[in-house]
């Protein structure tokens, strides 16, 4: 069973058909004991840092989540609230990774909404996976480069389009909207 945490942020519909259509079975939920007895987790995200921050810790399940010890995945504003902190309303996040989010500058060319490609790609993750092959973003924030980052995009500034940290995994971009490229990423996680 996959598991997709249910936090009031959007996008949890299509991550749960695109699993589903890679033969796995799914539960969208916030329940405490079948988020730790999942094979997978996976963190969805379109919304804003701080008021799903706040959803998480009013469930206890930012503990939870930080606990977990199968593959854990987090897309977009899930990535992001795996790193320390987020500008996007001054929030403390996760600190799974040691990296922070960050507004894009200028204002004028935010979010960054389509397809770019990876200069650099490692990890299971991205097997199977060239560097030249684009996925598609809409984000007004990024994580910075870290010694976590497995793959790196550069929209206005490089920034960390994907995250790996021991059961922890995470990509900036939607591969559940990215075509053959994400779809191979998301089956690289749930066949971890």
């Amino acid at each position: 069973m996959i598991a997709i945490l249910k936090y009031n942020a959007g996008n949890a519909l299509s991550v749960e058909n695109a699993v589903q259509r890679l033969g796995f079975e799914t539960v969208i939920t916030d329940d405490v004991a079948l988020l730790q007895s999942a094979e997978k987790v996976i963190l969805p995200g379109v919304g804003e840092a701080g008021s799903a921050m706040n959803f998480l810790k009013e469930k206890g399940l930012d503990e939870v989540i930080k606990s977990l010890k199968q593959p854990v995945l987090g897309i977009c504003l899930g990535m992001q609230l795996l790193c320390e902190s987020s500008e996007e309303g001054n929030t403390q996040t996760l600190g799974i990774f040691k990296t922070k989010v960050l507004k894009f500058p200028p204002e004028d060319l935010v979010p960054h909404t389509g397809w770019n490609n990876f200069t650099s790609v490692k990890g299971k993750l991205f097997e199977n996976v060239q560097p030249e092959e684009n996925c598609y973003f809409v984000h007004g924030y990024y994580a910075e480069i870290s010694e976590e980052t497995v793959a790196v995009t550069d929209y206005i500034l490089p920034f960390s389009a994907a995250l790996q940290k021991d059961n922890f995994y995470a990509t900036q971009f939607h591969p559940e909207k990215s075509a053959p490229t994400g779809i191979q990423i998301l089956k690289n996680f749930l066949n971890l």
